[in-house]
């Protein structure tokens, strides 16, 4: 964390960095301000001096969580200008975080958008943003790729981004639940085919 940030910018991301672990592992509503101060060594002055409330905190370990997966998401990406690279990264992104989990919960994204639902509008706003990222970038893929005659002009852009993320999603959940990657290789092998399917074998 120590980058060229200032130091009471440090201490922020250092504070980010590892509410985010907690809240992955116990949840918003499982987070107790105690367990906060134990993990960041601070008082629960120093916490709320960096951040006003648990709720901002929480908000704000969403997003730090976020960006790490998109920037997990642009290590796998091997070439930007192919479709077929787009969509797998994707892919690979969901299956590295059983293979090799950034957070110990596993998808914070996935546990805050079933946790939050109707009862912190907040959290769940910045739950929905985070699959709305996704969601927009998969459908510009696809139609991008329809544009350059990569990808057959039939395939239907929304259909695409739900049964991915869903099902990338839903392997997640299941995995976690289980404590069984099976259910996430199953899923990416599926999505894999899946994407396969509706490519331009010899585009023009």
């Amino acid at each position: 964390m120590s980058k060229h940030y200032p130091k009471g910018e440090q201490t922020r991301q250092k504070i980010l960095e590892q509410a985010a672990q907690v809240f992955s592992v116990y949840g918003y509503a499982g987070t107790s301000l105690d367990a906060l101060m134990q993990v960041t060594h601070l008082t629960k002055g120093g916490i709320y001096n960096h951040f006003g409330s648990k709720e901002t905190l929480a908000v704000e370990a969403l997003d730090y969580a976020i960006k790490e997966m998109q920037a997990r998401f642009w290590e796998y990406l091997t070439d930007s200008r192919s479709s077929r690279a787009r969509l797998l990264a994707v892919v690979q992104t969901f299956r590295s975080s059983i293979d090799d989990p950034r957070f110990a919960g596993g998808c914070i994204l996935l546990n805050t958008a079933v946790e939050a639902d109707d009862t912190n509008p907040p959290l769940k706003e910045r739950a929905q943003q985070g699959i709305d990222d996704w969601l927009i970038y998969i459908k510009r893929t696809i139609h991008k790729g329809i544009e350059l005659g990569t990808i057959r002009p039939d395939t239907e852009a929304e259909t695409v981004a739900s049964i991915m993320l869903a099902t990338l999603e839903g392997a997640t959940m299941l995995a976690k639940l289980y404590d069984e990657p099976t259910y996430m290789y199953r899923a990416c092998d599926h999505i894999t085919e899946y994407i396969e399917s509706f490519l331009e074998e010899n585009p023009t």
